[in-house]
């Protein structure tokens, strides 16, 4: 099923491109030192609040001048399709001309075609980004309509909005499964791969989250950004939060991956954090979970790929809570395909669900009692030349009204997994959200 906005009918992909109102786009360079903090520049009136940004450089995003929800099966191809067809008849001037430069969308992908949560692409009205020395102001409007002077717009683009609120009152409660109840679904899960029927499935968890006031997206991605560093903090549809897995890259032909698979808990305290990443490093149902994991993702792109390269055993990547083991996969693109292409080509990875991928993902809707909706499915950005970034939307949650929101973590399990442990590595994995959504003592 596709669905549009009312408003946005007209450019509705089953529509002709000669018959649609097109996008005008006009990107426009400003110096790096007037962007500041990007996060800092999202306003509080409007219904869209969009980011993909890590360390400082990204993409932010407000309003929406077009957008598409769609579900099923086909969900991959029909948003390509939209995006391919209402770019090819834009009007653009870029005079930056990087990656995520031009028109851009935004994007939240199902994980699965089971789920009656529909994927979305948003193509915001304005995008500031920053890249290194470039930095640039995008705004977009429809074709026939009256938008505001660019210098103007650029302008008011670049004026920090007063900072968020923190919500009131905060409460966490079990979401469909307790953990206990949650931790007799793992040990059926390790009977079923301990019986041969599958190597590893990976299980997750929900937590409801409800406040007094509003909970503001702007307040829980500056408070992730500045807590974790190292990982995506992005915002689309509401859906938020911070990622630290890096699905596909695709830059000018070069497609890259992050695969993170093993995970444990730091402490706090360094030497000890130091001996726990060298365990680890040596564990071997870590290590086997891993291989499946990049295992996955290198058979998926050897197909559209002329020379891959998969290094021959993982990293520790320390993040604030947690560390994992994680490898960088790589290779040339050799045909026509978009970053969303190789985004669904790789998902579901075993990586959020398992091996072999059918029979895990079948598992999945057997044990986990939930719809993971967007969780665990591709986040992220995507410009008219197909380059772009998506990630999992991990350590995230969806907004389910102005006031409440649902978190989402997960696990790998395999053979040798203990119940209680993978409850442990779970609550860890919801850290984040929790930590963003709790104001400061």
């Amino acid at each position: 099923m596709t669905t549009l906005d009312p408003a946005l009918a007209r450019l509705d992909a089953r529509t002709s491109p000669s018959s649609s109102p097109r996008l005008v786009c006009r990107t426009v360079r400003v110096p790096a030192t007037r962007v500041g903090d990007l996060l800092a520049l999202l306003p509080d009136d409007t219904s869209q609040v969009l980011s993909w940004v890590r360390r400082g450089e990204g993409l932010v995003g407000w309003g929406e001048v077009a957008g598409l929800s769609v579900t099923g099966e086909d969900r991959f191809g029909r948003a390509q399709d939209w995006w391919r067809e209402i770019t090819a008849v834009a009007d653009v001037d870029d005079e930056v001309e990087v990656p995520g430069t031009g028109p851009i969308c935004f994007g939240s992908m199902a994980y699965s075609a089971r789920s009656q949560t529909p994927s979305r692409l948003v193509v915001p009205a304005v995008v500031v980004g920053r890249r290194g020395r470039d930095a640039w102001v995008t705004t977009t409007w429809l074709e026939g309509e009256k938008p505001s002077p660019v210098d103007d717009a650029v302008e008011i683009s670049l004026r920090p909005s007063p900072a968020p609120r923190a919500p009131e009152s905060i409460r966490f409660s079990d979401g469909d499964l307790s953990a206990g109840s949650w931790a007799g679904i793992v040990e059926q899960a390790v009977a079923r791969i301990s019986a041969g029927e599958l190597d590893k499935v990976v299980l997750a968890r929900s937590l409801d989250v409800e406040a007094d006031s509003r909970i503001d997206p702007r307040w829980v991605l500056q408070r992730l950004a500045q807590d974790y560093d190292t990982t995506w903090v992005f915002s689309v549809a509401g859906l938020v939060g911070a990622t630290p897995e890096m699905l596909v890259r695709l830059e000018r032909g070069l497609v890259t991956s992050r695969v993170l698979a093993g995970t444990i808990r730091r402490t706090g305290d360094d030497s000890h954090d130091l001996a726990l990443a060298g365990s680890l490093a040596r564990s071997s149902k870590d290590l086997e979970e891993h291989e499946y994991a990049v295992r996955s993702v290198a058979d998926a792109l050897a197909a559209h790929t002329s020379s891959i390269n998969v290094p021959e055993s993982p990293f520790v990547l320390h993040l604030t809570n947690v560390m994992h083991l994680a490898t960088d996969v790589a290779g040339v693109v050799d045909d026509t395909s978009t970053s969303l292409a190789l985004a669904a080509s790789l998902h579901p990875s075993a990586a959020v669900c398992g091996t072999p991928t059918p029979v895990a993902d079948g598992l999945i809707g057997e044990l986990e009692q939930m719809d993971r909706g967007r969780y665990a499915g591709p986040v992220g950005w995507m410009d008219a030349t197909g380059d772009g970034e998506w990630g999992i939307a991990l350590r995230c949650g969806a907004q389910t009204s102005p006031t409440s929101l649902r978190l989402y973590a997960g696990c790998g399990i395999v053979a040798g997994s203990d119940a209680a442990s993978e409850v442990a590595e779970s609550d860890a994995k919801f850290l984040p959200m929790r930590q963003a959504l709790t104001p400061p003592a």
